[in-house]
């Protein structure tokens, strides 16, 4: 996807909303539930709205919003399926009511929200779906896009006020950024702080997007500092992460996978195993997850996008969800499953990755040390399953008995062992154990043949199939 690379002149919200009102070729409607009407007023108060407004309009009571839109599943109002009815309802009226007197002339736009913002109590979580169809051509096919937004602030008001700034921010930058998706991201939180406002979702579509990656833009998300996560389904497509994990069980397994080996494999497969016997096993009620960080990928400077969408290709391949965090540290990965209500969540870890977390020299910035850590990490649902390690073909296999953990330690760790919180993982494939990650991609880069022993077949047909990892 190309980007500008030019410098651009960043306008306030005002100057955007003004600068589109002047455009007499864009003409929309707008319509917003739950956080006021937000934007429509940032068009209207910034002067000259008869120039983009052809209506505003907001179907707060459930009757007036169904008899609208129709009925949603499960009366969820605050959903992506209530935006696409709103945006196809919209969209529809504003071209058969006008696009005989101002087609011609006229790029039409349905902008939407539905967005529940925070509460008198202030204990639900506030978040919302935005969405924009329209044209670049008059007369032409609608793109669109639609994204998932949470709002951070701990005043409604405030909120309203945000979202009225972010919807500006998405209208200008469909007209006006398409062309440079990283670009577009980013200037949709200009005048807004990072603090305010989380973006965890978006997709692009339509004749002049077709040539956007939405994995990849996905992994912008994060990599801007957006989204600490984002989320694509077992097909490979981008999802907001609370349809997918809202008060499921889940497993979660960490890794590289540059590639995915037999290890990570046996992994998942054994870590499976002892999931359904402890916990239960509903396919609607379970989500397996591989999540990789950018953190890790980070520490040298560099950054293949398409070398790490790569990767999510073959988990996806494998039948897997894929998570992208920006966590290093396993305790604020657990933070983040906190706000999904999660029924369980157990965290697959190996014997030798987790004598690391063991060490309180990772937790020299928390100002309770590991104690703050541990705290964190092993909340009330949560496990970590121990899959035995080995660093040589000869080396004692690691275990949570023979695990080294440092004298001091040593008591917390028994407190872990003895409640349960960390549990090992019976089985494994003892062959496979040294099979890391780093290994096959050395020999693989290095044109060394073993390396396809190490991995399943699927992924060592993936990789020649395409030449990826350095292979030729």
């Amino acid at each position: 996807m190309p980007d500008s690379g030019i410098e651009r002149e960043v306008l306030d919200t005002t100057r955007k909303a003004l600068f589109i009102n002047l455009d007499d070729t864009i003409y929309g409607s707008f319509a917003e539930i739950g956080g006021g009407q937000e934007v429509a007023r940032c068009f209207f108060q910034s002067g000259g709205a008869s120039g983009t407004i052809a209506r505003t309009i907001s179907a707060y009571d459930m009757a007036f919003s169904d008899s609208l839109y129709g009925k949603t599943p499960g009366k969820r109002y605050v959903s992506e399926k209530r935006l696409m009815q709103m945006l196809g309802i919209e969209y529809k009226s504003l071209v058969d009511l006008l696009m005989e007197d101002r087609g011609p002339e006229t790029r039409f736009f349905a902008f939407a929200d539905t967005v529940t913002t925070l509460n008198y109590r202030k204990d639900n979580e506030a978040h919302g779906w935005m969405g924009v169809r329209f044209q670049l051509k008059p007369q032409g096919k609608p793109n669109e896009v639609v994204l998932h937004v949470r709002l951070l602030e701990n005043d409604s008001l405030l909120q309203q006020k945000t979202l009225g700034m972010l919807g500006v921010n998405l209208i200008y930058a469909c007209y006006y950024n398409y062309q440079y998706p990283n670009s577009f991201l980013k200037s949709l939180l200009e005048s807004i702080s990072e603090d305010r406002i989380e973006i965890d979702m978006i997709r692009m579509s339509g004749p002049e997007l077709d040539y956007v990656d939405n994995k990849l833009l996905a992994v912008q998300l994060v990599k801007n500092g957006m989204t600490p996560v984002t989320m694509f389904d077992r097909h490979g497509h981008v999802q907001q992460p609370s349809d997918l994990l809202y008060k499921k069980n889940i497993m979660v397994l960490r890794g590289s996978f540059r590639p995915i080996t037999y290890v990570g494999f046996d992994m998942l497969r054994n870590g499976f195993s002892l999931f359904k016997e402890e916990v239960g096993f509903d396919k609607k009620n379970t989500e397996v997850l591989c999540e990789m960080t950018l953190n890790n990928l980070m520490e040298t400077g560099d950054f293949d996008e398409r070398d790490f969408l790569d990767r999510v290709d073959i988990l996806c391949g494998m039948g897997r969800t894929v998570m992208i965090s920006n966590f290093r540290e396993f305790y604020k990965l657990a933070g983040w499953f906190r706000r999904f209500r999660l029924k369980n969540i157990r965290m697959i870890i190996g014997a030798l990755t987790f004598s690391n977390v063991l060490d309180d020299c990772y937790y020299t910035n928390l100002r309770g040390g590991i104690m703050e850590a541990f705290g964190k990490l092993f909340i009330e649902n949560l496990r970590v399953y121990i899959y035995p390690g080995r660093e040589k073909d000869d080396d004692e296999v690691v275990t949570t008995a023979n695990m080294p953990v440092k004298e001091e330690l040593r008591y917390l760790y028994r407190h872990l062992l003895e409640n349960q919180f960390i549990l090992d993982i019976p089985q494994c494939n003892e062959k496979h154990l040294p099979y890391f990650s780093h290994m096959v991609l050395k020999k693989i880069k290095s044109g060394d043949p073993g390396w396809e022993t190490m991995v399943p077949r699927y992924v060592s047909a993936f990789i020649k199939s395409k030449n990826l990892f350095g292979y030729h």
